[in-house]
């Protein structure tokens, strides 16, 4: 059987460079939902979707870990933060919970933590092995009193492409997945802009696209219905991605 991993690398001589382009060829489009039908059944009638994501050693650490999406947001209140070193930077909780919460870089440090060396594996083709250190998401949805009529989690964030706000979403088995973090450091150093600062999400059995940078607020849904145009994100919005990104 071809995997969606294997069926979208075959696909990339017909990508465009970036994980965040992908062409409007109707043959393209037709791969990624044949490759996004497969995973997703296949994940849930013949795998855990809860088993771990392979781990590696800092020997395996890649010695260029690409930028996907944007480098940098263009908004003035995220040029700020970054001016200040996000002293001033704060992530929003809320939705369907029943204790919104709001909380510092310093505070989300503070926490209990997890560090990882996984593989990121872009639409593209491409793949990198990195450090990750940050706060579990189920942690924070637990400290937030998740309520049972939630059934997504959105990350909305600071970027934007052509002024549309970026977003992502993520069913509640990735949620509350272990290896699913918001991650503040990156090798070890403190998370580059290029790559998400101050948190990114870090889902390690999903595809590049679904790791969220610049998050801003995170909200709990029961559907994504009515959130901007209601596929879950803005790639899967805007340029045909497909939802679920299992690998």
């Amino acid at each position: 059987m071809i995997s969606r991993r294997g069926a979208l690398i075959g696909a990339s001589g017909l990508l465009l460079s970036g994980c965040e382009r992908i062409t409007t060829s109707p043959t393209v489009r037709k791969v990624l939902t044949l490759g996004e039908k497969a995973s997703l059944t296949g994940q849930r009638l013949v795998t855990d979707r809860n088993a771990l994501a392979p781990e590696f050693t800092r020997a395996d650490l890649s010695p260029r870990f690409r930028v996907n999406g944007n480098y940098l947001p263009k908004s003035p209140i995220y040029a700020s933060h970054v001016a200040n070193g996000f002293a001033d930077w704060k992530l929003e909780i809320g939705g369907l919970v029943g204790r919104p919460m709001t909380l510092t870089l310093a505070q989300l440090k503070a926490a209990p933590q997890r560090t990882q060396i996984t593989r990121q594996d872009c639409v593209e083709g491409w793949s990198a092995i990195g450090e990750w250190t940050g706060v579990p998401l189920a942690l924070l949805l637990r400290q937030a009193k998740l309520s049972d009529k939630a059934q997504y989690i959105v990350f909305h964030c600071a970027d934007d492409f052509s002024d549309i706000p970026y977003y992502e979403s993520i069913d509640l088995i990735d949620a509350m997945h272990p290896q699913t973090i918001l991650a503040h450091t990156m090798n070890r150093q403190p998370l580059p802009v290029g790559h998400g600062a101050p948190i990114r999400l870090r889902v390690e059995r999903a595809l590049g696209y679904k790791q969220a940078k610049y998050i801003m607020r995170i909200e709990a849904v029961a559907s994504l219905a009515g959130i901007y145009g209601g596929k879950g994100g803005y790639w899967e919005d805007h340029s045909g991605y497909q939802w679920f990104a299992g690998i």
